[in-house]
């Protein structure tokens, strides 16, 4: 029978890191997606939206402030400061029971008027990515991001339908018509 699991001396398996990373880059991917078909300030991300978006307003004022400068570009240092994991830790707990997977990594935009990029991308928690993409939606600022992604949707929609033509003409090639 194995012993208890003790996660300050388990080892990290590259394997393991692999999978977790290509989950947060799908989930990525997907949101970004979902930004391209949905107006962001009618989008829902879960069923508690309303009281995450209450709360991560009461729990971090400095991000309801007008103009929204700091929600808007988020400060890794800041949230990985002593005392922005110590608030963030608090946060995190209160979902532990409510929302599935819940501290699972997740990729973030640091500025919410760009796209996932290396120098605009960071790691968080699931339910860190839910607050501040949930109030980015409401207070508007994925406004500009929610108009590039259409702009990506539609040149991938375009993409694929010139690929499925160019498949088209190659198949109807082989079979000797014009």
């Amino acid at each position: 029978m194995a012993g208890q699991f003790d996660p300050q001396n388990a080892q990290n398996l590259a394997e393991i890191e692999k999978q977790f990373a290509v989950k947060a880059v799908e989930h990525a991917q997907t949101y970004w997606n979902l930004l391209g078909k949905v107006n962001p300030r009618v989008l829902k991300l879960t069923k508690y939206d309303d009281e995450i978006y209450e709360h991560t307003m009461r729990a971090f004022p400095e991000l309801a402030e007008p103009p929204h400068d700091k929600i808007n570009q988020i400060d890794e240092n800041w949230m990985k400061s002593p005392d922005g994991k110590t608030r963030w830790r608090q946060f995190i707990q209160e979902y532990e029971k409510k929302i599935q997977d819940h501290n699972f990594g997740s990729l973030i935009r640091t500025n919410a008027r760009g796209e996932y990029g290396e120098t605009n991308t960071i790691f968080v928690t699931r339910i860190q990515f839910y607050a501040i993409e949930i109030a980015r939606n409401r207070l508007g600022l994925n406004d500009h991001a929610y108009e590039i992604a259409k702009e990506d949707v539609a040149a991938e929609k375009v993409k694929k339908e010139q690929e499925a033509a160019e498949a088209e003409k190659r198949k109807n090639g082989k079979n000797g018509r014009p």
